[in-house]
């Protein structure tokens, strides 16, 4: 129950009864829990989504979506968006690059990449049909976070040290099992497009962890944010396309 709570306060800015202390080995374990938050604050953005149907239009209703989804996350993953794209995008020397990525300064590459983030996820949110709204969200959190937990275990660390290195050093095999069991629960609802979906999710974090490893040497913690927000954004992109694909095949 601890390693939940910790998930939790790490991954929301939901207000807890409490505040504990990190443990860098209970930091690790509690990313077996990620996709089970995700999937969480995808129900939230879910929630709102329904009530607000009958009040504002479409468009509306995805800004705000948006803007909710980095109210509850404290805009965690959209800064290493920023960082990781002033970094991995600067046409200099692996160390220079990592130095632009601790600095807290931001550059043009991270305005033009939140910029480009928030017009696709608000594309994205405003391309979801109604059938796959409810199910789309909770698959977007589960499967983003779980993005988070696949790259932290299997792909190598850039910096060694920092907040990705602590969790890197905590979690193991026995955390991406159990947080592939959450995020598969959370695909049920969306049967064998979830699974296509799951796909979606694999391959484009691989990519990012390629990318990030060939210019940095391995991933930062501001690189797993940047893929939990990717992975969210090209998720609710496919579904649609997916869904219809299935449909008609």
């Amino acid at each position: 129950m601890t390693s939940l709570l910790i998930a939790l306060q790490f991954l929301t800015r939901i207000p807890l009864p409490f505040h504990l202390s990190l443990k860098p080995d209970e930091m690790g374990r509690s990313m077996r829990w990620f996709p089970l938050v995700g999937a969480m604050l995808g129900g939230c953005v879910a929630i709102v989504d329904f009530a607000l149907a009958a009040l504002v239009a479409p468009e509306v209703r995805s800004v705000l979506l948006v803007a909710l989804l980095a109210v509850l996350t404290g805009a965690l993953h959209l800064d290493g968006v920023m960082d990781s794209c002033d970094g991995l995008l600067a046409f200099t020397s692996r160390e220079r690059r990592l130095e632009i990525m601790s600095d807290s300064r931001v550059g043009s590459f991270a305005v033009v990449g939140l910029t480009t983030a928030l017009l696709l996820k608000y594309a994205a949110f405003l391309s979801l049909p109604d059938p796959l709204r409810l199910p789309g969200f909770i698959a977007m959190g589960g499967l983003s976070r779980w993005a988070m937990v696949y790259t932290t275990v299997l792909w190598p660390d850039a910096r060694g040290q920092g907040l990705g290195h602590t969790y890197k050093q905590g979690a193991g095999r026995l955390e991406l099992v159990w947080a592939s069991v959450l995020a598969a629960v959370a695909l049920v609802p969306l049967a064998a497009v979830g699974l296509a979906a799951a796909g979606v999710a694999v391959l484009s974090a691989t990519a990012l962890a390629w990318y990030a490893t060939r210019k940095i040497g391995g991933l930062t913690g501001d690189v797993y944010g940047a893929v939990c927000e990717a992975v969210e954004i090209l998720v609710v992109l496919a579904l649609p396309p997916l869904a219809r694909g299935m449909l008609t095949g």
